[in-house]
């Protein structure tokens, strides 16, 4: 299959793109940078098309003649209009993949009658929206962890530097953790 992945800069993306390989695929990475893949033992095994999702005409050059699509991509690292922002790039993929059989997409787990972090709530509207073409498999997944992962490096950190500590009342949350192998699986 000739599969392309948004995101592929990304801790999941980065992983999954030697999986796909492995499996006889060709891989199309879509990516605003692509220097930021150079040093990806892959690199000159994967077509690279550079664009970013709030352009519609680099979103449908990418999915040209793709069979399966990831789409791994949030913005929750670019500023408080993140949500925005995630809702846009949605859309746009989700009007230019309407003709692709599969799009996968890795969203958050939204747990019942307990109100979610913005981050959260817009993983689920990006969700709803890339599901209306009716050819989209969400997977849902609580903190991802493993070496490298945001959730892992953080829990490292305060275990490295605090061998006690009080901790606030969020921490009761209930999570459900899934290793990184697990979700590229």
């Amino acid at each position: 299959m000739r599969i392309l992945v948004t995101g592929a800069t990304g801790y999941i993306g980065g992983r999954l793109i030697p999986e796909l390989l492995k499996g006889g695929n060709e891989v199309r990475a879509f990516v605003r940078d692509p220097e930021r893949l150079r040093g990806k033992r892959w690199f000159g095994d994967v077509e690279i098309v550079k664009g970013d999702l709030s352009d519609s005409a680099a979103i449908r050059e990418a999915l040209r003649a793709v069979d399966a699509a990831y789409f791994l991509v949030h913005a929750m690292y670019s500023g408080a209009d993140f949500a925005q922002r995630e809702k846009e790039y949605a859309e746009n993929f989700a009007d230019a993949a309407n003709t692709i059989d599969k799009v996968i997409y890795l969203g958050g787990l939204l747990p019942d009658n307990v109100s979610t972090s913005e981050h959260l709530e817009s993983r689920a509207e990006v969700g709803e929206i890339l599901r209306r073409n009716g050819n989209v498999t969400e997977f849902r997944a609580g903190p991802i962890v493993g070496s490298g992962s945001a959730s892992f490096e953080m829990v490292r950190y305060l275990t490295e530097r605090l061998p006690i500590m009080v901790v606030p009342r969020w921490v009761k949350n209930e999570v459900q953790p899934i290793g990184v192998r697990n979700v590229i699986e």
